[in-house]
């Protein structure tokens, strides 16, 4: 008689604790004030948890940051045996760009705040990064033109353009122009929606990773 009692249990308890956790939203319709705050939150968790820390490292400066005319003349100077001064060149150049970074994230969160919103709904719906392709469409000019004086007070904190200037003398430096600021706020942005991107997917895709009631609510089903 136990063996048939204990089986008959389980089959009433697991449904009711299914019910208080998974099911906690079932009610929930989804609405477009739910849609349009939950995707603030979320873009706005993916940049203030951002840690750009070795994100700028020598690879990354020479392969997506710098442009191709650039990096030809940084070989040159490198044959010339100038190895020393580039690598000391694309080091402060990264330690510049991360420190840029992690300065532009109140800048970054108060974009975010002001975003509107045409189809709050469609962005939940459409899945994969579509909050991070919202945010780069819509504000990604004005967040580079708003970091732009971080930027620059990092350039100059950090006597770059001296530097680059020292690097092409050999090759005639006034000839081999470098605008390092709109490269910088380019690739400074660039790794910001990566992040944001980053954390998006994990939202979307992970219940633990919503750590607030109203990401439970709108990210605990599939509204497709």
């Amino acid at each position: 008689m136990k063996r048939l009692i204990v089986p008959f249990l389980l089959l009433f308890l697991l449904p009711l604790s299914y019910s208080c956790t998974s099911g906690r939203f079932a009610g929930y319709k989804l609405n477009e004030n739910d849609a349009a705050a939950a995707i603030r939150q979320m873009l706005q968790l993916g940049v203030q948890e951002s840690n750009f820390t070795g994100a700028f490292n020598k690879e990354t400066i020479m392969t997506a940051v710098l442009p191709e005319g650039v990096r030809k003349a940084m070989n040159t100077v490198s044959m010339l045996g100038l190895t020393n001064e580039i690598d000391r060149f694309t080091t402060t150049l990264g330690t510049a760009a991360e420190k840029t970074a992690t300065n532009s994230i109140p800048i970054f969160a108060s974009g975010i705040s002001n975003m509107q919103f045409t189809d709050a709904m469609h962005i939940i719906k459409a899945g994969g990064t579509a909050g991070t392709d919202y945010l780069r469409a819509s504000i990604g000019d004005s967040l580079r033109r708003s970091i732009r004086p971080v930027v620059e007070t990092a350039l100059q904190e950090y006597k770059l353009n001296d530097m680059w200037n020292e690097i092409v003398k050999p090759l005639g430096g006034n000839k081999i122009k470098l605008d390092l600021p709109t490269i910088m706020a380019g690739a400074v942005s660039e790794a910001m929606f990566r992040k944001v991107a980053e954390k998006e997917r994990l939202i979307r895709a992970e219940k633990e990773a919503r750590t607030t009631t109203l990401l439970q609510k709108v990210f605990s089903k599939s509204w497709s």
